[in-house]
């Protein structure tokens, strides 16, 4: 989950904002951190969703001098696509390949390659937790609501 970081920080910062309580944050601390890179974390590539999310931080402590926008800016271009979509990162492709080879005769996809593509992988409470027949009972139960 530490690949989250950035979010985490955006989020809660923005949640501290909203409340009020920016001010109980070392600013110079975060502005430092945020601006270090723009990956999910640490040691992580970069990412379109993390740029973002730094960039919402700088911008809560209203710090957005500190980027370089033309490298931000050049970064975020490079990722759109003809289209006008964009990929997340750099190595997009590699993630739809990997997403294609889990797919199966029926059409379905299962978690990873040559998987089952029902429901036969079941459900937990959190990711990397085991599965239980609880959490899978909730999550069907869920799709009852789905019109």
């Amino acid at each position: 989950m530490e690949h989250l970081r950035m979010n985490w920080a955006h989020w809660g910062l923005t949640t501290l904002d909203l409340l009020g309580k920016l001010h109980t944050v070392d600013a110079d601390e975060v502005v430092s951190w945020a601006s270090s890179g723009f990956g999910g974390n640490i040691g992580h590539g970069p990412h379109i969703l993390y740029t973002l999310s730094a960039v919402q931080v700088l911008a809560l402590f209203d710090n957005i001098e500190v980027l370089d926008v033309d490298r931000v800016a050049n970064y975020v271009a490079m990722l759109q696509n003809k289209d006008g979509s964009f990929n997340g990162d750099m190595w997009g492709e590699k993630a739809v390949n990997y997403i294609v080879s889990c797919k199966n005769h029926d059409d379905g996809f299962g978690c990873t390659p040559g998987w089952e593509s029902h429901a036969a992988q079941r459900i937990s409470d959190r990711p990397d937790d085991a599965v239980d027949v609880y959490h899978t009972y909730f999550g069907v139960a869920g799709l009852s609501l789905l019109e």
